[in-house]
């Protein structure tokens, strides 16, 4: 499969999205990363700077089916599942399909809501199907789940249990705009907002044909031996309490093969590694008591990490 397959549909989808999100190109190259990987997005901001309008631009530009999720502390686990309501006149229980039916499917402020309900995404994101009384029902393909969150020291929010955060394949952060966007983002929305007037750009069979091409990129054994020692690194930091889990090299090593394929190629290089390492692991570990007394977070000992290990094929500097 030509890698340009992937190319040329990012390409196409990026420019649509950019209709709307002014500013954000890696961002949305990330959505569609996680896209082509089949993976789940946890973009976490401060409201108001468009987390919301770009799942819709995104699901409109491949179209995906949509759906969205409000979560909120009384928000229930049948809420998000569905649940099975008797009919009277067939004497049958029958499957009232929830919002967490779809192929994109939004999940508004997500640490809003009570762990059990956060929960009840967990088996939709890592297996594809919901369960309910028993009953295991199948969710569409593609299955995506882009997650908002308000900043943790927002009143009103829950910390994101460790299995919840670990299901998603990459988390990111959107930010201001910035003046000249911000100016830009003005004068796009002066007669009407442009999502009103998006369309869709990707055909099913394109964005299928695309992430079968991922799928055939080159991974040679010494990056592959690079993503997991940059795992394995997070576990025996001096300031990680929790490192990354198998399931963190999996989403590095994937998400790498679309980046790659991204840029037009069908093979996998450090620099593709490297760009994708924080998105993907950050969110993945837990840094102890005392690196948070220091205002040491996650995405710092990723940095860290990424100038500790070697990259294949780079020589050190001699020492004098």
């Amino acid at each position: 499969m030509d890698p340009l397959v992937v190319q040329q549909v990012a390409q196409r989808a990026t420019e649509n999205v950019e209709r709307v999100i002014v500013g954000k190109q890696r961002e949305v190259l990330l959505v569609l990363t996680a896209v082509l990987c089949r993976g789940h997005v946890l973009v976490e901001d401060v409201p108001g700077v468009g987390k919301t309008v770009m799942a819709k631009a995104v699901a409109k530009t491949l179209g995906l089916g949509f759906k969205r999720i409000q979560f909120t502390p009384d928000l229930l686990p049948s809420d998000v599942t569905g649940v099975n309501v008797f009919d009277q006149v067939t004497s049958r229980f029958e499957f009232r399909p929830g919002p967490i039916i779809s192929q994109l499917v939004l999940a508004d402020e997500i640490n809003r809501a009570t762990p059990k309900t956060q929960a009840a995404l967990l088996e939709a994101m890592e297996e594809g199907q919901v369960t309910v009384d028993g009953v295991s029902h199948p969710l569409p393909d593609p299955f995506i789940v882009l997650a908002t969150e308000n900043p943790i020291e927002y009143e009103g929010t829950f910390p994101l249990p460790e299995a919840q955060l670990d299901r998603f394949l990459i988390r990111l952060s959107l930010g201001y705009p910035g003046r000249a966007n911000e100016l830009e983002l003005l004068q796009r929305q002066h007669h009407g907002h442009p999502l009103q007037d998006l369309t869709q750009v990707i055909g099913q069979s394109d964005l299928i044909a695309a992430q079968q091409a991922v799928r055939e990129v080159h991974v040679a054994p010494a990056i592959s031996e690079y993503i997991v020692s940059l795992t394995e690194a997070t576990r025996q930091h001096e300031a990680v309490y929790l490192g990354a889990s198998p399931r963190g090299s999996l989403a590095l090593y994937n998400t790498a093969r679309a980046w790659a394929a991204i840029k037009g190629r069908d093979y996998v290089i450090p620099d593709d590694v490297k760009a994708l390492a924080e998105v993907t692991l950050a969110h993945r570990v837990i840094v102890n008591p005392t690196a948070r007394v220091q205002q040491l977070d996650s995405r710092a000992v990723i940095a860290e990490i990424l100038n500790r290990v070697p990259v294949p094929g780079a020589q050190p500097a001699a020492r004098r």
